[in-house]
């Protein structure tokens, strides 16, 4: 009992210490075997999804867990600090990134061959910056562990074939500005405050509001996020790096990256620069919203003009953010928890439709719309995921996206910004039209020899005996999650009033 009290106590560290370790194992063993690979880094998801999920109940009973490095007290001392925000976004982020990691293994050995090993031990560092990003209390080390995410997602990105590299290296150009603006931003909050501490620079602004340097500051940090975070006009990295990345990559960098780096910004206004100063002493409001409106109908036209699944499903995690962002900067308690709520229910939405376009892609060699072409009869339960998915990104009850949504329109009404509102709903509609395109192509058109162009009638179909349902690790996985969104949908109204209502402030009513 003692020594499992002494392990509940280090949960903030095994989340990040876990899969670091496994990641140098894994890149050892490979060394030897590949096949130690994958059942390594299973096994350092689990016990990271664990912690993650013993931390949120200790979150629940206790409060806020705060866990000193080295013994030092803050704000000398670096400290993970765990409140209710981020100990359930920290949850969302180990399940998806387990979940696509469990299905992993087929997809991996014939993307990546030989570089498997290598694939394994940067999806480990790759999480481990994310765990880092969510629990971290220092403002300098969010930008370390910002690179470490980023490093790795660029070379998850690049080990791919064909364009990825190319696509890659544009994220690599955005990404480095991104990291940059934020640094400089940190760096102007340790001059004037001389410290890094989150919640210590938090109590020492309101006493220095007056100076523009902290203006600048908050500006620097905010640019270099929505970098970060592909919010428009800044996406312009986003769409290729996650249609040309290899399937597994994609199925982990889309669910996951936007939304830390939304869940950063929450943090870095709400923590460091507080709600007043953010909403009040400022004007930045209105623009903002404004901006995420463009950004949600930016992003779902752009969808709507594609004929590539994945790329089409990148579009809309760009007009996506533009939710995230849109309802947390309308500053009442209703668009706030419609922006926390979206950043767990967007993870799982995301995770599902690209794992089921990588399902598809893995049987079909194909990712454009055409190659749909009769799967609901080869690929009936990879294609009822994808129902799943894309009616929870629609917003259709009781999926998760339609509560989520919900609690957006909800903010945006109570703000008497019907622009927002407008464009939640356009966003809507645009999803009905492209999943239901996706659909009937899918159900009603029959399946072809080729993709991409329909079999003459006396023509044999060559594919149709490798055209199967995906393999059994994949669709597991794949199912669990699409029936997460429903999990996750009926649990919304308790998700929002006993964790994220804890965390908003009081001030939004």
């Amino acid at each position: 009992m003692a020594s499992l009290e002494g392990v509940t106590q280090h949960l903030p560290a095994i989340i990040v210490a876990v899969p670091l370790l496994a990641a140098l194992a894994v890149t050892a063993l490979w060394w030897f075997s590949n096949k130690l690979c994958y059942p390594l880094s299973v096994g350092a998801g689990l016990i990271a999804l664990a912690a993650s999920a013993g931390l949120f109940q200790q979150v629940l009973s206790y409060g806020v867990v705060e866990y000193r490095l080295g013994g030092w007290p803050p704000p000398w001392g670096i400290v993970f600090r765990v409140d209710h925000l981020n100990s359930l976004i920290l949850v969302a982020v180990a399940l998806v990134s387990f979940l696509n990691l469990a299905g992993s293994r087929v997809a991996a050995e014939k993307e990546f061959q030989e570089k498997v090993g290598a694939f394994y031990a940067l999806y480990l560092l790759f999480t481990t910056g994310l765990f880092g990003i969510l629990i971290t209390g220092d403002a300098f080390n969010l930008y370390v562990l910002l690179e470490i995410a980023s490093l790795t997602g660029y070379a998850l990105i690049g080990i791919g074939s064909g364009r990825a590299s190319l696509s890659g290296l544009n994220y690599v150009f955005m990404g480095t500005i991104g990291a940059t603006l934020y640094l400089f931003g940190v760096g102007c909050l340790y001059v004037i405050t001389g410290s890094l501490n989150m919640v210590d620079i938090g109590a020492i602004l309101p006493n220095l509001w007056p100076s523009k340097v902290i203006v600048l500051a908050f500006l620097l940090c905010l640019g270099g996020l929505f970098v970060k975070m592909a919010l428009f006009p800044l996406h312009g990295w986003l769409p290729n790096a996650y249609t040309y990345s290899p399937s597994v990559v994609s199925s982990l960098v889309a669910p996951l990256t936007t939304k830390v780096m939304i869940y950063a910004m929450v943090r870095v206004t709400l923590t460091i620069f507080t709600f007043d100063f953010a909403f009040n002493k400022i004007s930045l409001q209105v623009p903002l919203v404004w901006l995420a409106v463009l950004a949600i109908i930016v992003g779902s036209l752009m969808a709507l003009s594609q004929q590539r699944l994945k790329k089409m499903l990148a579009f809309i995690v760009v007009a996506e953010v533009g939710y995230m962002v849109g309802g947390f900067w309308l500053g009442n308690r209703a668009g706030m928890s419609g922006a926390v709520l979206h950043i767990i229910n967007d993870a799982l939405m995301t995770l599902c439709v690209f794992m089921a376009a990588g399902a598809l892609s893995f049987r079909t060699g194909d990712d454009r719309l055409t190659s749909l072409k009769g799967m609901f009869r080869k690929m009936p339960l990879t294609m009822g995921a994808m129902v799943l998915g894309g009616l929870s990104l629609i917003g259709v009850p009781p999926t998760c996206g339609f509560f989520s949504k919900w609690y957006l329109i909800s903010g945006g009404i109570e703000a008497g910004h019907y622009g927002f509102v407008a464009a939640l709903i356009i966003s809507s509609l645009v999803n009905i039209v492209l999943f239901f395109r996706c659909f009937e192509i899918a159900y009603f058109e029959p399946f072809s020899g080729s993709a991409g162009h329909q079999s003459g009638p006396m023509e044999p179909d060559d594919r149709s005996s490798t055209v199967v349902e995906a393999p059994a690790d994949m669709l597991i996985t794949l199912l669990t999650a699409a029936v997460l969104l429903i999990v996750l949908g009926i649990f919304s109204g308790q998700i929002v009033t006993r964790v994220i209502h804890q965390v908003i402030p009081a001030l939004t009513g």
